[in-house]
Order: structure tokens, then sequence, then C-alpha cells
């Protein structure tokens, strides 16, 4: 596996479809290493969740959209939130994405956990964000919380991804 540099990854948003799609401002948010996404919405998380082997019994709890002020911003108490991103995802049957939160959340006090985004997946993304702060956090809207790392895999896989969350969000 070969992490993807900035020369790689503006070639791959020229494609079609391109790698991503709904970048608030390609300069800015394409890294030496990655990709930065940026904030489209956040939801509470409300309900009990499970997780089985096979999903027939998988539960995803509810939530609720939190409102930004008219100035864009949203003030988050300590707790974990539901973040929804602007941007869509095209990977590729021969990449893979890991993500971290921006180091500027961390010295927030905040952290966003995420999965593999796999290859052949697409759709509009979510992580959870987690608000460690006691004092709790300010975000505004289409920050820049999180960068998008990908990876060519040694070989193209065959069908690509096609679970539940295939084209989530679009």
């Amino acid at each position: 596996m070969t992490l993807l540099s900035e020369n790689e990854l503006k070639k791959m948003m020229s494609q079609t479809p391109p790698l991503m799609e709904n970048l608030q401002d390609q300069n800015t948010q394409i890294q030496p290493n990655g990709i930065e996404m940026t904030l489209k919405e956040i939801r509470t998380i409300k309900g009990t969740g499970s997780v089985d082997f096979d999903n027939k019994q998988r539960v995803i709890p509810e939530g609720e959209t939190l409102e930004f002020d008219s100035e864009g911003w949203i003030n988050l108490p300590n707790g974990i939130y539901k973040v929804i991103f602007n941007e869509i995802v095209n990977m590729p049957k021969n990449i893979a994405a890991i993500a971290k939160p921006r180091s500027s959340l961390i010295r927030c006090g905040v952290s966003l956990e995420t999965a593999v985004w796999d290859a052949g997946y697409r759709g509009r993304s979510e992580s959870m964000l987690v608000v460690h702060n006691f004092s709790g956090f300010r975000l505004k809207k289409n920050a820049r919380i999180m960068q998008m790392l990908f990876y060519t895999l040694d070989s193209e896989v065959i069908e690509g991804y096609t679970g539940q969350y295939q084209n989530e969000n679009v």
C-alpha cells in the first residue's frame, strides 16, 4: 500500500467521478498527504444502538439535527455527536481510506472517531465527534475538521463496497 500524495490526489479530483465532490475550496482542502473534509451538519445520538454478526439485528440510534446560530456557529457541551460532511466521497476499486481529526480539534480537547472507507464506497460520510473538553467546544459550519488519507491497494477489488451505507446522505 502507498499513501497518495497531493499530486496524485489532484489528478484523481479531475477524473469522472472525482475522488471527492463538493469541496468548499480544493486549493485549501487538498493537503500534502490527504484531503480535509468540512462540516455540513451535527446531530445528537439518542437511544440504544446494537450490532450483531450478520447485521440482521443492527439498530442505529436516531438523533436530532442541531442548528447553527445566525453567524454559523454552534456551542457543543461535553458529549458525543454525529457529524455529516459536505463532501461526497467516490472511492475507486483500487483505493481505501482512513481519516484522522485535524490537530486543531485535538488541541481543543475534541476527537473524531472514524471507520475505514472501503474501495468502491460512495457517499456523504458520517463520523462521531467527541467533545472531551468539559468547557465545551465552538464549531462553525463548513469548518475543516478531518483529514482523509487515501491508500492504493495492491490490487483492485472485484466487487467493491456493497453495504447498507452505499450512497448514504447523497
